[in-house]
């Protein structure tokens, strides 16, 4: 089973906020994919079905962002299951800019909670991740504090170009699913 695993914080004051991002694009596989309505499983909401034929399950852990690897316990857990072939993290990342997005095979976590919590759950730094940009372009538009930065919404031109990045996103998604993370990367990551 395919694992995707976007990350976010739950509540509604959360929704529109950068750190959510990987929810925004998990909630937009679900609609492409025709995956119905997602359903709670322990400490997450998660909605499954199949990509041409391949069984795929979308994770929102609801844990809050510094806890979300402990969702990941029960498919650790799998004898057939590997982290390295069978997860892809959808995450944002201030270290790219809004409108551009990067696939990578590992990599440390870079700062960020969530994906430090994935690496402490699964013990490796052994897995995919689609890391979305949420810098702003404007050199003058400052970040300050990090934590602030990340729990405030878009500005709405902001917000229009990671929506424009959903169906690229989702045809790297779907590559991902089919022939894993190199050819994803291969396809996907010269041009945004």
């Amino acid at each position: 089973m395919k694992v995707i695993l976007g990350l976010g914080n739950p509540g509604r004051n959360y929704e529109k906020t950068r750190h959510n991002v990987g929810w925004w694009v998990v909630d937009h596989l679900a609609d492409v994919w025709h995956l119905g309505t997602w359903r709670e499983d322990g400490q997450a909401l998660v909605a499954s079905g199949h990509v041409d034929g391949t069984p795929v399950r979308l994770v929102k852990p609801l844990t809050y962002m510094n806890l979300s690897g402990k969702v990941l316990i029960p498919y650790r857990k799998r004898p057939t299951w590997s982290a390295a072939t069978d997860l892809l993290v959808v995450v944002d990342d201030v270290a790219i800019p809004v409108g551009t997005y990067r696939l990578r095979a590992r990599g440390s976590a870079g700062g960020h909670n969530g994906l430090k919590s994935v690496e402490q759950e699964l013990g490796t730094r052994e897995y995919a991740r689609l890391r979305i940009g949420i810098r702003p372009v404007n050199p003058e538009r400052r970040i300050g504090d990090l934590a602030d930065f990340v729990l405030s919404p878009f500005g709405s031109v902001e917000r229009e170009e990671v929506l424009a990045l959903l169906p690229r996103l989702t045809d790297a998604v779907t590559l991902w699913v089919r022939e894993g993370i190199e050819a994803a990367m291969n396809a996907y990551n010269r041009t945004h």
